[in-house]
């Protein structure tokens, strides 16, 4: 069974640490048994106390950390040396000597800070909470930050952005091993929503428009339903009986991209989820998420997640354990 190991720092902040357990945690194959075993250790077994004022008991040391397929670190408020300094305390850069050259690493918010000084990010682009983005790349030069995105996928080593971007990161990784079938599953378990995508705004000005305020949030449901035709800005804008301008400026305040953008990111989920869950042929795989034809489909996928809407198919059809 795939094991993920959470490294539980001094001063680890609770949310965060619970969220691997409860995504990977609730991850089941079509026979209903577990397809990960999460398990949580602190550097030298001994609990830690959290942010919020309470400690945690642990069963493992770092030891544990050697038998994961993937390693998670949660933030934690008491970084000290690794966030000032840019220097991991040494009982920690030994803990982090023993993950395996195959697992993968994963860090939570400001856990990237030690990621960071450990090294692992070095020449790779990462991502940490939008409130730290200057003094990470103060600190850490030799990283390319990114503040716009929720998380980084580098492969091996993946970095997410501030609190509820873990559980995207983690559904990410579900999506990865077990397919979208799986995560989606997972999702409706822990009711959260089943796919944001890494590329998606950190952070915007105005996530909740106020009570007297008009959002876009109708208009967006419309359109989801309504992918696989063609649907213009002034079409957008008048069901939302607001003028194209006033549109367009409250759906960036809102969402973090331009209609098109969102758009054609919602076409993108979607043809990405036909590919794993259906037999379709490419062409009709376009049409139904908006693309019109298989070459239109084949540029965006390439320029979204670098891959032929074949290659994508075939490799998520490798991981899908009810194949």
């Amino acid at each position: 069974m795939h094991r993920v190991a959470v490294l539980a720092l001094e001063g680890v902040i609770p949310f965060e640490l619970g969220i691997p357990a409860r995504i990977f945690g609730s991850a089941e194959g079509a026979n209903g048994k577990p397809l990960y075993e999460v398990v949580t250790c602190t550097l030298d077994g001994r609990p830690v106390r959290t942010a919020a004022g309470f400690s945690v008991t642990v069963e493992h040391d770092s030891s544990i950390l050697a038998t994961a397929a993937t390693v998670v670190i949660p933030p934690s408020a008491s970084l000290g040396s690794i966030r000032d300094q840019g220097v991991l305390p040494e009982p920690l850069a030994a803990a982090l000597a023993l993950i395996g050259p195959r697992t993968r690493v994963a860090s939570l918010c400001t856990a990237a800070y030690v990621l960071a000084a450990g090294g692992l990010l070095d020449g790779r682009r990462a991502t940490t909470h939008w409130q730290e983005i200057e003094h990470f790349h103060q600190t850490f030069p030799r990283v390319d930050v990114d503040q716009d995105v929720l998380f980084i996928d580098s492969g091996d080593i993946l970095t997410s952005a501030g609190a509820a971007a873990g559980v995207d990161l983690c559904l990410h990784l579900v999506r990865l091993d077990h397919g979208s079938a799986v995560a989606n599953q997972v999702a409706r378990s822990c009711v959260v929503p089943p796919w944001r995508d890494g590329g998606q705004a950190q952070y915007v000005d105005q996530p909740v428009p106020e009570a007297t305020t008009a959002s876009t949030s109708e208009t967006r449901a419309w359109a989801l339903d309504r992918l696989d035709q063609a649907l213009s800005l002034a079409e957008l804008a008048g069901h939302a009986r607001m003028s194209v301008r006033t549109f367009t400026r409250r759906f960036r305040s809102e969402v973090g991209l331009t209609p098109g953008e969102w758009l054609t990111l919602q076409r993108v989920q979607l043809a990405r989820q036909l590919l794993e869950s259906s037999d379709l042929p490419i062409d009709h795989v376009a049409q139904q998420a908006g693309f019109n034809t298989g070459n239109s489909l084949r540029q965006h996928l390439r320029a979204a997640i670098g891959v032929s809407p074949a290659a994508y198919r075939r490799t998520f059809r490798a991981q899908d354990p009810s194949a």
